[in-house]
């Protein structure tokens, strides 16, 4: 299980398109307060999501092989398949023009609700889906679980932490370079997805296999 969060946490983490998103926020006239907004939500939305299968398994793994525990492990084959599909889809996909949503244009006047809002918005489902079916094997009777949930929810923040942080601090010198991040982000954005989709899939795909098989 450990291994599965951290790789499933690692990326979400690195996801090229809620980075760029939350780093407009950070940029905007009011950006410290709207990233803290965007962060509380997005790391909200994961622990409510480890809660709601806390509470479904009472806390405790279900036997290996029993119906619960194979329906999990096919959540897991299913994404991994799925998320390798759409990596190959995005690589054979011709380029676009890359254009900024509709929102950056009035990104001075959005609110932290709606600033809360985007974090869910940008929220990688599939991957979040593939944390939950993973954290039905936590027995939270362990100190050892609750770590692994805890620092899975903390590492798929990371990102954000740390970029709000580097906000607070040194606002001058954060705004230039994390814009410049933003501006990398962009440039190689269909190559981050298709590699972090291709890895993440077969890594799913390979654990999941091995777990039904085993």
């Amino acid at each position: 299980m450990v291994l599965d969060l951290v790789a499933i946490g690692t990326a979400i983490t690195l996801g090229p398109l809620h980075n760029s998103a939350f780093i407009l926020l950070l940029s905007s006239r009011r950006g410290v307060r709207l990233g803290l907004a965007f962060l509380l939500s997005w790391l909200a939305n994961l622990i409510a999501v480890i809660a709601v299968v806390v509470l479904l398994t009472g806390g405790q793994p279900p036997a290996r092989h029993s119906a619960p525990s194979t329906a999990a492990t096919d959540a897991k084959l299913a994404i991994g398949l799925v998320l390798v599909l759409y990596s190959a889809y995005r690589h054979r996909r011709p380029p676009r023009p890359h254009s900024p949503p509709r929102w950056t244009a009035r990104i001075d006047d959005i609110s932290s609700v709606t600033a809360a809002g985007l974090a869910w918005v940008f929220q990688p489902w599939a991957l979040v889906g593939a944390g939950a079916a993973t954290a039905v094997d936590a027995d939270v009777s362990t100190a050892a679980a609750w770590l692994a949930l805890i620092g899975y929810c903390l590492l798929a923040t990371l990102s954000l932490i740390a970029m709000e942080l580097y906000a607070v601090w040194a606002p001058e010198v954060a705004n230039a370079r994390l814009n410049a991040l933003r501006t990398w982000l962009e440039q190689h954005q269909e190559q981050l997805i298709v590699t972090l989709s291709l890895l993440l899939g077969l890594w799913l795909t390979a654990r999941s296999i091995a777990e039904l098989v085993a």
